[in-house]
């Protein structure tokens, strides 16, 4: 069995073109999505408009899947972040300090959720799934960050072909497709400033529910008598970190340390 988790991003576009043009060997397709309140919309919108269709005519299966509760209900990151019970927080929210915390949110909703359709569809130890991840040439550092599971054989075939991000975009348009956005959650502690001053500016509404869940994150974290947590490394709350008006704000070098590759390619 040959799978990409596929992002919806850049370089797993580019991997959707590159199998469909028959340059590397997988037919098979898997989005873990983490639902349709905590993807960018705009990511949503892509898959459904041009990567799903662009699959389907090259003969490619492109699978949508959701983290599933044992008793069959489905759950969502943004349901998990607001659950009253919930003591940790799955994503990786800055300190006060400007350090990301530990972080479950992509194992359990993209990389668990990959391997349970894996393993229902045959994969095991002894013969296990190679899983193509969407990693380029100029983010190298981020491969062979997350030990292999069992089931799976990881491979990155955009370094096997020493493909850069740019290579990417280019065979995306030489495809006829236009460029995806890039990938993950709307409301990531490792989206750049930049990313966030531009939602605060062009998708207020987006902005307004990032704001709502730091709130939501705070307010349990005082009941509990711990320290507040932050969606920006500023070490203040996202409208104060991130203000309407014009002010200089030291920018990212990039977008933090999410290395997997499974979010944001």
């Amino acid at each position: 069995m040959r799978a990409i988790s596929y992002g919806g991003g850049v370089q797993s576009t580019a991997l959707l073109v590159l199998a469909a043009k028959g340059d590397i060997d997988y037919s098979t397709f898997l989005f873990a999505n983490v639902g349709d309140d905590s993807e960018h919309p705009a990511t949503l919108a892509y898959i459904r408009d041009v990567a799903a269709p662009y699959a389907a005519r090259a003969g490619i299966e492109l699978h949508q899947l959701r983290r599933t509760r044992r008793d069959g209900t489905t759950e969502t990151l943004m349901e998990r972040l607001n659950r009253p019970d919930t003591r940790s927080i799955p994503i990786p929210v800055r300190m006060a300090n400007g350090a990301p915390g530990r972080r479950s949110c992509t194992a359990d909703f993209k990389i668990r959720v990959v391997g349970r359709w894996l393993r229902q569809h045959g994969a095991t130890a002894d013969a296990p799934a190679t899983v193509g991840i969407g990693i380029s040439l100029d983010e190298i550092h981020r491969a062979n960050r997350r030990r292999s599971e069992p089931h799976e054989r990881i491979e990155y075939p955009l370094l096997d072909l020493r493909l850069r991000r740019d290579d990417c975009e280019q065979i995306i348009e030489g495809a006829g497709l236009r460029v995806p956005p890039k990938s993950s959650c709307f409301f990531c502690p490792f989206r750049t400033i930049d990313a966030w001053r531009q939602q605060r500016r062009t998708e207020p509404e987006l902005f307004a529910q990032a704001v709502a869940l730091e709130k939501t994150v705070n307010g349990r974290r005082a009941a509990l008598g711990r320290d507040p947590v932050y969606l920006t490394r500023f070490g203040k709350p996202l409208p104060e970190a991130i203000p309407a008006e014009t002010v200089p704000i030291p920018e990212d070098v990039e977008d933090g340390g999410c290395d997997s590759g499974w979010c944001m390619t």
